[in-house]
């Protein structure tokens, strides 16, 4: 089965069966997946959203509305629809979504929506609502199984039945004591193996992994894929357990924080949604390019600084751009290796010495190999060896500077408690424009007049 993409031929249907009436429309959406309606509705309006809503049960309704992007903004399609329809989706949401989609209301809609579900309901969303939502606490459902230690292998059948009924999918079995502290987990698979008059204390898994309401969600999302887990606890400091959070929400996380680094490793603001308008993008990226152009100038006055040499050796004009390219593709991909090491590793201070050591070595050799390159164009092209020796050192040397800079800056940002990915990128363009220029200005200063 292929992955599902928006074409302008199911938008059509779609809009047509609006406009043709519930049953035409009731039929073409048979033919669709919620998370496939999900996509479909970023080419729908909002009346045309509200209208497909109202019109399907609460259960597939919930799914679309959990499915959407948050660019597409689930909360406002929710706060728009009839209370009642309102309240029978968010009864059907499980807690951890529910909860996300509420968060991004404003207060006194979201009391508006609390106010209009049962007790239970309100009072668990409520709950999640304190925790910050790029947390444990903020990514976890406490809809979960859970049985005590002490129970024997029928009585936690049948409580894993009991509690079962009102969940549609679980992976994990969690154990607690008598005080409700957690003891561990234990599979279903276990319990169903172990002879008739077997104990969970005897089947349990006490070397649980398990992490803290306010653990922050990239952490979580790697200790689920480093122990391949299909989800994972959230335990208080008393050891009570909150819930957990399961391998969907992860992939989720992953997909979020891989964006924001290649976002702000671009020097745009996590704040710019992808889907927003030339306004929202302005006010994004306007402030990195004024600071930008600031480094610009600074750049620019080493130029200035040797204008009598270029004056004297115009063609050194045509390779200060290449040096000074050169060197800024290389910082980059150092800069992407790096940045990307640091948010899945913890680095030490011999981990990240080798990540330096690393892309020093790397830009010499690449250095030195397009050097080389670049030294027989000139020796051909302009007739000058000792150009061509210039070129040779001046990319050599920048493209070393470029691995140092681009593996260095960011474990130095990190180091200091800034974040690497979103300040890195105008430092090291920088650094390889200024000693591009520097390298190639000086040294033809000095070997060529």
């Amino acid at each position: 089965m292929q992955s599902f993409e928006i074409d302008k031929s199911d938008v059509l249907k779609v809009k047509n069966a609006i406009l043709a009436g519930d049953e035409t429309l009731k039929v073409v959406l048979e033919e669709y997946h919620a998370s496939e309606i999900a996509i479909l509705f970023e080419r729908l309006d909002k009346s045309e959203q509200r209208h497909i809503i109202n019109l399907l049960p609460a259960e597939i309704a919930s799914e679309i509305i959990s499915e959407m992007d948050e660019e597409s903004h689930p909360e406002d399609l929710l706060f728009e629809l009839h209370p009642d329809k309102r309240t029978e989706i968010v009864e059907e949401l499980d807690y951890d979504d529910a909860t996300d989609i509420i968060s991004q209301l404003e207060d006194h809609e979201q009391k508006e929506i609390l106010e209009d579900l049962t007790e239970d309901h309100a009072s668990e969303i409520r709950n999640l609502l304190t925790y910050d939502e790029k947390t444990a606490g903020g990514l976890m459902n406490t809809e979960l199984i859970c049985v005590n230690i002490n129970l024997t292998k029928k009585d936690a059948i049948d409580e894993i039945i009991r509690q079962s009924e009102e969940m549609e999918e679980f992976y994990t079995i969690y154990v607690v004591d008598d005080e409700e502290i957690f003891k561990g987990i234990v599979s279903l698979k276990d319990i169903i193996k172990a002879k008739h008059n077997a104990k969970i204390t005897e089947l349990v898994k006490e070397d649980a992994v398990y992490v803290h309401p306010d653990t922050d969600q990239e952490e979580v999302a790697n200790l689920i894929s480093q122990y391949n887990l299909t989800s994972i606890p959230v335990i208080n400091e008393h050891q009570k357990l909150l819930g957990r959070v399961t391998f969907d929400d992860v992939i989720d996380v992953m997909e979020a924080e891989s964006t924001e680094d290649i976002l702000k490793i671009s020097g745009v603001s996590e704040d710019e949604e992808l889907s927003g308008n030339w306004v929202e993008a302005v006010k994004s990226r306007l402030p990195w390019l004024i600071i930008n152009l600031g480094t610009a100038f600074l750049a620019s006055s080493v130029v200035r600084y040797f204008d009598p040499t270029i004056k004297l050796i115009p063609s050194l004009a045509a390779y200060m751009t290449i040096i000074a390219g050169m060197g800024g593709n290389a910082a980059t991909q150092a800069l992407a290796v790096t940045v990307r090491r640091i948010s899945l590793y913890d680095l030490t201070d011999k981990q990240a010495y080798r990540t330096v050591l690393k892309e020093f070595t790397v830009g010499l050799i690449n250095g030195a190999s397009n050097g080389l390159i670049v030294f027989i164009f000139a020796f051909f092209f302009d007739g000058n060896p000792m150009l061509g020796l210039v070129i040779f050192l001046a990319m050599t040397g920048n493209l070393i500077i470029a691995g140092i800079t681009g593996a260095g800056i960011p474990l130095i940002l990190k180091r200091v408690g800034i974040d690497p990915a979103i300040a890195s990128s105008i430092i090291i363009t920088t650094f390889t424009d200024v000693f591009g220029f520097l390298l190639i200005l000086g040294l033809a200063s000095k070997l060529l007049l």
